[in-house]
């Protein structure tokens, strides 16, 4: 992209960024044991299961045609390691090549504890729980994700939605990572 391009886009990537809640006031969510601050475009939905703390959901980009979902999922005990996990998420992503995707993981800081965040992309297989209607296969899907291990709780954010709509999201999820904050378990 040459410079002119560059100029030309950077305005639209920041009304995107905005009206995916970059900007947006915050509220706090609190998941029992652990809090983090969301945009408040980010609409809380009920939850669908007694493993999840927290569910809302985004409105797609222009031209998405789904929106995408954040689910925290707290795991009394852990449920396997950061490792662990990281190629759980993986594996239910697929490359154009049908093998599974390069996934980016690195350690961050939130409020009082470390944060391993994680981000893929491809075509999403999601798991299907007992009880609950599967969800349905994507293209062009990216997850965000982020995991907080502490002595006793496994905390698991999953945020999944359309490759543009989740680019636009990034930086919000950015400052939710930054904003985790672990009480007492």
């Amino acid at each position: 992209m040459n410079r002119r391009q560059m100029l030309l886009t950077l305005p639209a990537m920041a009304v995107l960024a905005i009206a995916l809640g970059a900007d947006d006031p915050k509220r706090s969510i609190d998941t029992g044991g652990l809090t983090f601050k969301a945009p408040e475009s980010w609409k809380s939905v009920p939850v669908k299961s007694s493993m999840r703390r927290a569910q809302l959901k985004v409105a797609p980009a222009e031209g998405d045609d789904f929106p995408a979902e954040l689910v925290v999922y707290a795991f009394p005990g852990g449920a396997g390691t950061v490792d662990q996990n990281v190629k759980r998420w993986q594996a239910q992503f697929k490359g154009a090549d049908g093998n599974p995707p390069k996934i980016e993981s690195k350690t961050l800081k939130g409020k009082n504890v470390e944060v391993t965040r994680v981000e893929t992309g491809g075509h999403y297989s999601p798991s299907n729980f007992p009880g609950m209607a599967p969800e349905p296969e994507r293209d062009n899907a990216r997850l965000l994700g982020a995991i907080v291990v502490t002595d006793k709780v496994g905390y698991f954010f999953k945020m999944v939605g359309p490759e543009k709509t989740m680019n636009g999201l990034k930086p919000a999820f950015d400052e939710l990572i930054e904003s985790i904050e672990v009480g007492e378990n």
